[in-house]
């Protein structure tokens, strides 16, 4: 695998214009699978790692699938869904190298596929059996974090210390469009760029923070927020699995030969709910799903793989008898997992008590115990409904 690119001067020039007046984007592969040059970002795959990188979305956006149903059936709390960002997620994942380091948010499934972190261990913390499951230091994949953006300014911080520590490595930090919002992630920004640190900053932008569109969170594109704290940006076409690939393995060459932080929004879009406890069908039309419906990234890259004669009928049935063994495992490992207990939560607060902890279980406690006693709906007063 090669790639070669100019990162520093990719946020002003070779990238083509898009339709409409929008901002300009790199992509590599167009939504009908016509594969492009770039001047400032081009690749260069074996046919075995396209069919690798076809492979991960497949078996990414399965377990995913899965996910969702699990929660449905009431085996998740909550799960955050990726459908649609498998290109962002396997071009970036699969462009870092082992020895870098990788902070997620909470909806970087993808990544973690490409890092060997188990799906069931994401599984278990959605059902609250596990706060993670992994160990970090093992695969250089930090545990997911729920709030929104503070990951960003830990991945400064860390970035800043390798480069203390002198290491040939690079960090890379995964945000959306609506954590990009946050304070922490200019404090991250401002640190990052001052103290010139190894780190490339991935913004998904999926077009919606839950419920508010990209344009009522900046005035100009994402990555043109770069320039204000001095450092490079670039749009990517986050549907393009081979553009984000280029891209982000560039901005890593870029931070860890010296140069500093890099921004990266790769354009893409949330095809489902925010979360399972989202209705997207509220905020935003059913044509606008339906225009990015058509730029899907693994039909994309099937069709490229197609027109190139690089995949036959027999590798898509043996990814598709893989994805089933993979939903089968998640699905029965995630149904013999076992009930989260419910009163950990007021636990480890406090090293020695505290009086408001203690009145609050014992009224949650309460709360639960009336569950044993209600009749379970369309039932008679002899039958018990227990809560989950």
């Amino acid at each position: 695998m090669s790639v070669k690119s100019t990162a520093a001067r990719s946020s002003s020039r070779g990238r083509a214009k898009r339709r409409g007046g929008e901002p300009e984007l790199v992509q590599l592969l167009t939504p009908e699978g016509e594969r492009v040059e770039h001047d400032a970002y081009s690749i260069d795959l074996t046919p075995d790692e396209l069919r690798g990188l076809y492979r991960d979305m497949v078996l990414t956006r399965r377990f995913d699938a899965e996910a969702i149903t699990l929660q449905r059936q009431g085996e998740l709390g909550l799960w955050a869904s990726l459908l649609g960002q498998e290109a962002a997620q396997i071009g970036s994942g699969r462009a870092t190298r082992p020895d870098d380091y990788i902070f997620p948010t909470y909806r970087e499934h993808g990544v973690a596929w490409t890092r060997d972190v188990d799906p069931l261990n994401l599984l278990g913390m959605f059902r609250g059996v596990n706060h993670g499951g992994w160990d970090p230091n093992e695969n250089n994949f930090h545990l997911y974090t729920i709030v929104i953006g503070s990951q960003v300014l830990h991945a400064t911080g860390y970035a800043m210390g390798v480069a203390k520590d002198g290491a040939d490595a690079g960090v890379i930090a995964y945000f959306g469009d609506g954590a990009s919002s946050q304070g922490d992630v200019a404090e991250a920004f401002t640190f990052a760029a001052v103290y010139n640190a190894p780190v490339v900053f991935f913004c998904q932008n999926n077009q919606w923070a839950i419920s508010e569109p990209t344009e009522k969170q900046s005035r100009v594109p994402i990555y043109q927020r770069a320039a204000g704290f001095g450092f490079p940006g670039v749009r990517v076409d986050g549907n393009d699995v081979l553009a984000v690939l280029a891209v982000t393995r560039a901005a890593l060459d870029h931070a860890r030969s010296g140069q500093g932080p890099m921004l990266v929004e790769a354009f893409t879009y949330r095809m489902g709910a925010h979360t399972t406890t989202d209705d997207p069908t509220r905020y935003r039309a059913d044509e606008e799903r339906e225009e990015w419906a058509s730029k899907d990234p693994i039909a994309r890259l099937r069709t490229y793989l197609d027109k190139q004669d690089l995949a036959d009928e027999e590798f898509y049935a043996s990814v598709e008898a893989e994805s089933d063994v993979l939903a089968k495992r998640v699905r029965d490992g995630v149904r013999g997992m076992p009930d989260p207990d419910k009163m950990a939560v007021f636990e480890h607060i406090y090293a020695d008590g505290h009086a408001l902890v203690d009145e609050e279980r014992a009224q949650f406690a309460e709360y639960l115990d009336s569950f044993e006693d209600a009749p379970a709906a369309g039932h008679g007063a002899g039958s018990a409904g227990k809560g989950h």
